[in-house]
């Protein structure tokens, strides 16, 4: 069934999807239904916001990308950069361009994906916009959150002998998408009806390429060990070009380590399979939402403890640059090479 989009108006398609959503957090005092959401955060937080914005065919493809799907990736990819400040995400605001293709059934989806998001990880819609679009699909959330005064993590904190840890494993996104656009590529101009792309034994590659999960989970064991990270942030564009960010920002150098470098099975086989290096797709993939953060020296016993965290190197004088250790100890220059999408394509 598919009811047009101009049955409901602007208006009534707000009330649509915004229909039961209950405030859960102390600091919303007042979310839709006015001109303005009305917040109060008590004086020992730091407020936190965030925004991104996606864009149907530079961000996502619909072609394989299901909407209720990519309304949870959309929300959990601010909430995950809430917890790479050390914070917690309390609030969002969902703004959506929707050109005449989509119908209510397609924004019903796309919201329930986004409401089991914030339902999953305790955040409160509180308002939003709704337009017309000429270009398919917009997406834009803003995400406004909390961290403890004095506790709050930048990437301007590393400083030489830190260690440099990541959480989880990289590459398994990357290697996601590209299992996407093969079997996109393999069933285009197909006219059998019954053929069905073949993701046996790549279900994690996929699940870490359409639905990631904010790391929440290692600010908890963080805290729990008393540990205040020096600097950090996600993995959104890929761990060498994160890196960089904090080297650059910090004024100092890193070496990591190839060998220490979290890697998933499935991410290896496949890469195998279509002829890449896996280390590169660690590198550089992105999309892992993985957090990656510099802990003090002296943190080193508690932190390699730690369930889900890996140790993949140290930060050195900015002199020295930022370098990969080669499993044959060769060593070669770190390179953003992370995904730009203001790259013009000539």
């Amino acid at each position: 069934m598919r009811t047009e989009i101009a049955t409901l108006g602007e208006f009534g398609l707000i009330r649509h999807i915004t229909e039961g959503i209950e405030l859960k957090n102390e600091s919303s005092k007042y979310g839709i239904g006015d001109d303005a959401a009305v917040l109060n955060y008590s004086p020992e937080k730091e407020v936190l916001v965030t925004t991104d914005l996606l864009l149907e065919g530079v961000h996502f493809d619909l072609t394989y990308v299901p909407l209720k799907h990519l309304g949870y990736k959309a929300a959990v990819v601010n909430f995950s950069d809430i917890y790479a400040m050390n914070g917690q995400p309390k609030q969002i605001t969902v703004s959506l361009g929707l050109s005449k293709r989509f119908c209510i059934e397609d924004v019903e989806a796309l919201y329930a994906g986004i409401r089991l998001a914030c339902e999953e990880y305790g955040v409160d819609i509180i308002g939003g916009d709704t337009t017309s679009s000429l270009t398919g699909l917009t997406i834009s959330i803003t995400c406004i959150g909390e961290g403890e005064k004095g506790k709050v993590v930048y990437r301007n904190g590393a400083k030489e002998t830190d260690l440099i840890c990541v959480s989880g494993d990289l590459g398994a996104a990357y290697m996601g998408l590209q299992l996407l656009e093969r079997e996109k590529v393999a069933l285009q101009g197909n006219d059998k009806e019954d053929l069905q792309p073949d993701f046996a034994g790549k279900e994690y590659l996929l699940e870490r390429q359409l639905k990631p999960e904010a790391r929440r989970d290692i600010i908890e064991k963080l805290a729990k060990a008393g540990i205040t990270p020096t600097s950090m942030m996600d993995i959104s564009d890929g761990l060498s070009s994160e890196l960089m960010h904090i080297c650059t920002q910090s004024k100092v150098g890193c070496r990591i380590y190839e060998e220490h470098l979290p890697l998933d099975y499935q991410t290896a086989v496949m890469a195998e399979e279509l002829n890449m290096n896996v280390s590169t797709c660690a590198l550089n993939g992105g999309e892992d939402y993985e957090l990656l953060f510099t802990v003090p020296i002296a943190d080193h016993e508690k932190v390699s403890e730690m369930e889900g965290v890996k140790l993949i190197g140290h930060i050195t004088n900015s002199e020295l640059g930022c370098a990969l250790i080669c499993r044959d100890g060769q060593e070669f220059e770190l390179k953003a090479q992370g995904w730009n999408p203001l790259n013009e394509e000539k």
